[in-house]
């Protein structure tokens, strides 16, 4: 079994794993590609996710303090990262959601990395972040889809994501508009 294949079996969170628990075990699945000894940029594939979890939360046009720091967590855990490296990742992550034109660059890095099992992971995680505040709301929803879409995950299998991270997370709601 090679590196690859052992880190996407890593993905498999234990039932009782915590939302953030599974998130950092992602997180730590993704090859580390040097991004913390020179500029992280959008090719580095925690780069890439970190930008897609921005797009989710940044959807409702929101970014409360607690997604942040949640982000910020997660990363740090992820990649025992601190101080300038994190601020580094967390930066270049903000920085390239807001300068892409769409979701195609990272969701290329991601596609290139991911198993067709671990993408299907990867979008229930972006639930979770959509969850992060305890409710998705229409234009969240809408950028799960999209990037589903573009890492190869079909809507029967991202639907069924949503609705079990859904169940997972106490009093979590869904806005209007919502699937």
């Amino acid at each position: 079994m090679n590196d690859a294949t052992a880190a996407q079996r890593a993905l498999l969170p234990p039932l009782q794993s915590t939302m953030l628990d599974r998130l950092i075990s992602f997180l730590k699945s993704l090859p580390d590609t040097g991004a913390d000894k020179r500029a992280p940029s959008a090719d580095d594939p925690r780069v890439a996710a970190a930008a897609l979890m921005f797009h989710v939360v940044n959807a409702d046009g929101v970014l409360e303090d607690s997604e942040k720091a949640q982000l910020r967590q997660t990363l740090s855990r992820a990649y025992s990262l601190t101080g300038g490296a994190l601020d580094a990742l967390v930066e270049a992550g903000e920085a390239a959601e807001r300068e892409a034109i769409d979701l195609y660059a990272f969701t290329r890095v991601l596609r290139r990395e991911l198993d067709a099992e671990a993408r299907l992971k990867f979008i229930g995680l972006l639930w979770e972040m959509a969850y992060a505040d305890g409710r998705a709301d229409e234009l969240e929803d809408n950028v799960v889809w999209r990037i589903a879409e573009l890492i190869g995950v079909d809507s029967r299998d991202r639907i069924a994501a949503r609705q079990r991270i859904k169940a997972s997370i106490a009093g979590a709601s869904d806005g209007p508009g919502v699937e």
